[in-house]
């Protein structure tokens, strides 16, 4: 198939692309140009100013995929921009278990209604991220409603190659005796691994299903837990203190995800007891 990947260049969106063209697709990414890649002559290229809607139209307009994933739609204003320029027989928008009012356990799709709420057309400023992922949503369940789009749903995406570093920030703190401020120490929280959070946006791009979707690893775990298994491999003492910096996954309320929807298009998701124990290794590891 001849699939267009907006974004792709870092953390999962690399995993995805290497999926895509194992699988023997037509890959051309769209990106700002800006940051490099290692896939040659693997794929095509396009540059693309994502917020800017003139650009959007002068690089998609005139051009047909049949499958358009957009790894960098925030806003409603994003899916606008690309919906109205490019001709695709589907798209597949990365949205987030973050649009969720709020997560709970055995969080399902139809816990977020995308019809009824209403829809704001703005930029990725307007709002913080929560709320403007959910009208980038808004936009796909009330202005384009009648073409075949999916929208997947991740909670926070781990790997060695994560960016964001917030897991590592508590192997870190830990290890180096800075105090912490954590609101939700024993709280049950779900995630994904990073190769397998781009395997299953690759995955969907010839699978017969529409809308919203969830994925996420089997399984929860609690910061405690992680601090707990942490402690025991270093022999250092976490320093919980309400005067600490606050940590990355504050806020965050008990959760899991409900992933009977993915499961019945036949993917698996991993255990999430199975590889985060080895990826704590790992940043123990680089901190040490």
């Amino acid at each position: 198939m001849k699939i267009l990947v907006i974004g792709g260049t870092r953390f999962f969106g690399i995993h995805m692309v290497n999926e895509l063209v194992a699988k023997g697709h037509d890959v051309t990414i769209a990106t700002r140009g800006k940051a490099s890649d290692k896939y040659g002559d693997r794929v095509s290229r396009i540059i693309i100013e994502r917020t800017n809607q003139e650009s959007v139209k002068n690089a998609l307009s005139g051009k047909h995929y049949d499958v358009v994933i957009d790894k960098i739609a925030y806003c409603s204003n994003d899916i606008k921009y690309v919906m109205e320029a490019v001709d695709c027989d589907k798209y597949i928008h990365m949205s987030s278990t973050s649009i969720y009012e709020p997560k709970h356990i055995n969080t399902i799709e139809s816990d977020f209604n995308g019809v009824s709420k209403e829809l704001v057309w703005c930029n990725r400023k307007a709002f913080p991220y929560d709320e403007i992922k959910r009208q980038a949503e808004c936009a796909l369940w009330q202005e384009y409603f009648d073409r075949n789009w999916i929208a997947v749903r991740y909670p926070f995406v781990l790997g060695k190659d994560d960016y964001t570093k917030r897991l590592l920030y508590y192997v870190e703190h830990i290890i180096k005796s800075i105090p912490m401020n954590i609101d939700n120490l024993d709280y049950q929280m779900g995630y994904i691994r990073s190769d397998e959070a781009g395997k299953f946006m690759a995955f969907l791009a010839d699978k017969d299903v529409k809308g919203a979707i969830n994925g996420s690893s089997e399984g929860t775990i609690s910061i405690k837990e992680i601090i707990e298994y942490v402690e025991k491999k270093t022999g250092k003492k976490a320093i919980i203190d309400k005067a600490g910096e606050n940590a990355p996954y504050n806020g965050e309320p008990e959760y899991s995800i409900n992933t009977e929807k993915a499961k019945a298009l036949r993917f698996r998701f991993s255990v999430l007891q199975d590889w985060i124990y080895e990826l704590l290794d790992y940043y123990i590891k680089l901190i040490s």
